[in-house]
């Protein structure tokens, strides 16, 4: 069984990796969040009751020698890192928790890595966010132009991390995904929040009338490339995941109203835009495609109708939750 340690394992994208490396089932798994673990309503592994999975509550910004502590008695090959102030909006409120959490405490732990013979590979989760507004061609070599506090941060962090490569050898390879999406994400994301709103009859809020360009990729596909990534990308390398293809936001909802039988004019109202909002995501991942052999597999339709059929199954439990996000230091 190889040894691998997911650090952010309560986060969506973490979670989801979790489960695939549980399915799969030639992993030991050791699962790190400052939070303690959330329901099998966002945590699709805990259905699986595996023996080959662990969970420590650690926060990485108060106590990173407990973190250095278990990782020296695991010694783990691989650490996939989705750790990370996530939100881009709120980010504006209180922009050096994110520096703090996406840029020192990063620094801090990846200084303790360096010297841990054992790790083999460190992948880390990045963000398309540091590119700022990405219309075109945007490849791996693209310049860093954040537009927010949040991206700042994750800039600030992935390049770190690069010195780090440079200067020690770490065995560092960088993933950065565009709007991924899929049931048990966080409910304030825009394609199950819509859905819920239609399930309770409150009017969905298109930003700007809905017409930034997202490229939204199936949770699932995303995790198949960060294991590909993981089992074969190069060090020093960063490998983009994306669809074939942007779709405007409303185009999205505009889908979810569909597939839940109601009128897409009757279910939104467009509002101001967010400060900051980059007009586009589309990047290429063509490096990943070709190096890796990765490809996105699941439609965005076919996605959609998952996580619509999710929210209506799961709903009398959603209907507990908060719709909002809500900021933890």
């Amino acid at each position: 069984m190889k040894k691998v340690v997911v650090i952010g394992s309560n986060s969506f994208s973490g979670s989801d990796f979790i489960d695939l490396l549980l399915e799969i089932g030639e992993y030991e798994v050791i699962g790190v969040s400052r939070s303690p673990e959330k329901s099998a309503l966002f945590l699709p592994y805990k259905k699986r009751n595996s023996k080959h999975f662990r969970f420590f509550q650690v926060d990485l910004n108060k106590d990173l020698g407990r973190l250095e502590t278990i990782l020296n008695v695991f010694q783990p090959e691989y650490i996939v890192n989705f750790a990370a102030q996530s939100e881009v909006a709120p980010s504006w409120e209180n922009p050096h928790h994110w520096f703090q959490t996406n840029a020192v405490a990063l620094t801090m732990l990846v200084n303790k890595l360096k010297d841990m013979k054992f790790l083999k590979r460190y992948v880390h989760i990045s963000s398309p966010e540091v590119y700022g507004t990405c219309v075109g061609n945007i490849k791996e070599d693209a310049p860093l132009n954040p537009s927010t506090p949040y991206a700042a941060s994750k800039a600030a962090g992935d390049l770190s991390l690069f010195t780090f490569f440079k200067n020690f050898n770490f065995p560092l390879t960088m993933v950065r995904a565009t709007n991924v999406y899929g049931a048990h994400q966080q409910l304030f994301k825009i394609i199950p929040r819509s859905a819920i709103y239609v399930k309770l009859g409150k009017l969905i809020e298109l930003h700007g009338g809905g017409v930034a360009v997202k490229s939204y990729i199936h949770i699932r596909d995303i995790s198949m490339g960060e294991l590909a990534v993981m089992e074969k990308g190069k060090f020093g390398e960063l490998y983009h995941l994306s669809p074939d293809a942007g779709v405007a936001v409303r185009d999205v909802v505009q889908t979810i109203c569909q597939k839940m039988g109601i009128d897409f004019s009757k279910a939104t109202k467009e509002v101001a835009e967010r400060l900051g909002q980059d007009k586009a995501y589309t990047i290429d991942s063509t490096k990943a495609r070709t190096e890796l052999g990765w490809a996105p597999r699941i439609s965005l339709q076919e996605g959609i109708a998952q996580t619509v059929s999710w929210v209506e199954k799961s709903f009398h439990e959603i209907a507990k939750e908060p719709l909002s996000y809500v900021h933890k230091e």
